[in-house]
């Protein structure tokens, strides 16, 4: 009878600190959303999104175990971001024609990286892609969406890929016992590592600022002293640079 009565007893505290954790960490929620839908069209219900992070981070809080020595906040989250991207594979958000050009986009600039063995510059690909460099710009704003949303699930892989809050996008926590899983984790963060690394300055810049000092694109603009929508094209063009990268490390 005692023993019945410990049982029911016990899970009341675990019961508490799950609720605590998710209520305090409803902003990660908000943050994570709000970076991932900036670029995002219309026809995405911000509220589908807010949903699917909501779950995610009740999905962290049931899974969570401090005792393998990661902060609450570095699982949540990798798991509300896998959330988040999970939706938007499932909806099939991005038009057709953008997709197929932001393909076009990426497949140019790894065909160059491998013709010229270094990062191709902006008149190369837009020569490339037969675009004017006007025309070539507004490739890169239409696509916009497309590389905030394959970066991150380039760097998800799945919700046991961490991300350190001071770690540029990839560096992994480890959060499992699996070797190999470990072995793979680390590899993905080596590899993008040095994509990173081989990035023009300019592009370097704003992923740092952008992933690692989480300005807007806004502030972002401020600091390099050009408008938000340049920043976003310096983005995109540094997304579709790194992936193409990536990509062609992976190959070798």
């Amino acid at each position: 009878m005692v023993a019945e009565r410990c049982a029911q007893v016990r899970p009341v505290p675990e019961a508490q600190e799950r609720e605590r954790l998710i209520l305090e960490h409803m902003g990660l929620v908000k943050y994570i959303v709000g970076r991932v839908s900036v670029r995002l069209p219309e026809s995405v219900e911000r509220e589908d999104l807010d949903s699917a992070g909501i779950m995610g981070l009740i999905k962290a809080a049931d899974r969570y175990e401090p005792g393998r020595g990661v902060k609450f906040a570095t699982y949540a989250t990798s798991v509300i971001r896998g959330e988040v991207m999970e939706l938007l594979r499932s909806r099939d958000w991005a038009p057709r024609s953008v997709r197929r050009r932001y393909r076009e986009l990426e497949s140019a600039i790894g065909e160059l990286q491998q013709q010229l063995g270094r990062q191709p510059n902006e008149d190369e690909i837009s020569s490339r892609l037969l675009l004017t460099k006007e025309e070539y710009h507004e490739l890169l704003s239409i696509t916009g969406s497309m590389a905030v949303a394959s970066l991150e699930e380039m760097v998800e892989g799945d919700q046991a890929l961490q991300m350190d809050e001071t770690a540029l996008p990839g560096e992994p926590v480890v959060h499992g016992d699996d070797p190999a899983e470990i072995v793979d984790r680390q590899a993905l963060h080596d590899v993008i590592a040095r994509a990173v690394d081989g990035l023009p300055q300019r592009d370097r810049i704003v992923i740092g600022l952008y992933y690692q000092d989480e300005l807007t694109l806004r502030e972002i603009g401020e600091v390099l002293e050009v408008t938000e929508s340049r920043v976003c094209q310096i983005h995109t063009q540094a997304i579709a640079r790194l992936r193409a990268s990536v990509e062609s490390l992976l190959e070798g």
